[in-house]
Order: structure tokens, then C-alpha cells, then sequence
């Protein structure tokens, strides 16, 4: 694992820190392989029920390393893409704990997992109409998808950033925390991991894939999500935890 990028581990939460904070956590190739590498590990291992995504020194990522970029380096890895997430995503939850700058690449990257939490001063954007380049890491596929297309628009051809605060009205940002954001990420990680392991992929599954289903077909296109979790240990533990008025203990099969 590069030290561009750092794992801990914290009651079945896997924490993933980008570790560049001299260069505003700028994504290289070395930090979105080690990236691509963590979301591996978060999928194979059994105990690891989701993953925080952050950055060190009061920022998340602030895009592109330029200087790399200028040498013929781009910061992506061969699966996922910028950062090592934004054309692949695990099986299990990611969720961003933003501080400061999400910005260009920085704020796909955001985008990326699947709920974010920032702190007050936080900022996102997609400036790189300002440096002649386009947010080719899913920011002007994705935001449209997210927003009214004339607020996507806005974020795209004038680079110009909005605050945590814009952002949640927006529906962008799940939580804005008055303090750090890694807090809020970890106490809405532990609220995932008590849940159903098998669920709650299948749950991030089916909302994920299920964006441009045909409505006449929801049922069919998600059965294959639903039918190992409804045939499942866990299941059958989960009804009996209930009935027993006692907490379930996952197996995660």
C-alpha cells in the first residue's frame, strides 16, 4: 500500500485516507491504485462491513496532481478509474467525510461513494473548465443525474464552487457537521454496520444499477439482488432477533 494513502480499521469500518496534504491531497496514480487496492480489500474481507473515504490536513482531495499530469501521468487506476473509484464501486458502502476542498476530480471522487458527510467550511466543484481541461471523472455525467440540469450546468461551465450548506439543500451531502466530518462518517458507518451485511449490499446493489431500468421490469432486474439475502442465515437471524427482542448477530451468509 503506497503512503500516499493510509488504512485503519475501526469496529468493521475500513478508513481510507488520501495522505498528500503538502499538495492539498492532489490524486496521483500511486494514491488511486492503493484507492482501487482498499475498495479490494473492503470487499474480500468478511469482517469489513463498509468504508471511509477522507483526506488528511483539512482536505479532501483538491483533483488532479497538475505536475504529474504534465509529466504524462494521469491519476487513475485501470478498474476505478480517477482515484481508484469513480467507474467502479465495491459491493459494500463508501461513505466521504469531506473537509475542506472537494474539488475537480476531488469532488468526482465525492460524488463516487455513496453518501457523503462534510464539514461546514467544505467546498465542491468542477473547475477545470478553468484550466481548458473537463471533469471527465463522472462530474458532468453525474451531476445532471443529481440536480436540475441548469444547476449541473452552472457547475460545469463555471468551474465556480458551493458550500457545504448549498450542497446539502441540493440533496448532494447527506450531513454538514459543525466540526470534523470523519465524526458524522463514523457514526453513520456504525448505523450501516449493524445492519444485515447481505441486505445492505443488495440494497446498495439494486439502488445503484437501478437508475435507467424500465419501470415494467423493477421486479425482474432486482430478484437476482434479493433472492441469495431472502434464502440467507442472516434472514432467518434477523426475524429471530426481532422475535427474541435481542440484537441479531450477522453471519454475512
Amino acid at each position: 500500500m503506497s503512503e500516499e494513502v493510509l488504512l485503519a480499521e475501526r469496529d468493521g469500518v475500513l478508513e481510507v485516507t488520501i495522505n498528500r496534504p503538502e499538495q492539498r491531497n492532489a490524486m496521483t496514480k500511486a494514491a488511486a491504485e492503493a484507492i482501487g487496492a482498499a475498495m479490494d480489500l473492503l470487499d474480500s474481507a468478511a469482517h469489513l462491513r463498509c468504508a471511509i473515504l477522507t483526506g488528511v490536513g483539512g482536505g479532501f482531495c483538491s483533483g488532479m496532481d497538475l505536475k504529474g499530469f504534465l509529466k504524462g501521468e494521469l491519476p487513475v487506476d485501470p478498474r476505478g478509474g480517477f482515484g481508484g473509484l469513480c467507474t467502479w464501486t465495491p459491493n459494500k458502502p463508501v461513505i466521504a467525510a469531506v473537509d475542506g476542498f472537494a474539488l475537480a476530480g476531488g469532488f468526482e471522487l465525492a460524488l463516487a461513494c455513496d453518501l457523503i458527510v462534510a464539514s461546514e467550511g467544505a467546498r465542491f466543484g468542477i473547475p477545470e473548465v478553468k484550466r481548458g481541461l473537463v471533469a471527465g471523472g463522472g462530474g458532468v455525467v453525474h451531476l445532471p443525474r443529481l440536480l436540475p440540469r441548469p444547476l449541473a450546468m452552472e457547475l460545469a461551465l463555471t468551474g465556480e464552487p458551493i458550500d457545504a450548506r448549498r450542497a446539502l439543500e441540493l440533496g448532494l451531502v447527506n450531513r454538514v457537521t459543525q466540526g470534523p466530518a470523519i465524526e458524522a462518517a463514523r457514526a453513520l458507518a456504525r448505523t450501516i454496520a449493524a445492519n444485515g451485511p447481505l441486505a445492505v449490499a443488495a440494497s446498495k446493489g439494486i439502488v445503484r444499477d437501478s437508475w435507467l431500468w424500465p419501470v415494467e421490469e423493477f421486479s425482474a432486474r432486482q430478484a437476482p439482488y434479493i433472492a441469495r439475502v431472502f434464502a440467507s442465515e442472516d434472514a432467518r437471524e434477523g426475524a429471530q432477533a426481532f422475535a427474541e427482542k435481542r440484537a441479531p448477530r450477522w453471519q454475512g451468509r
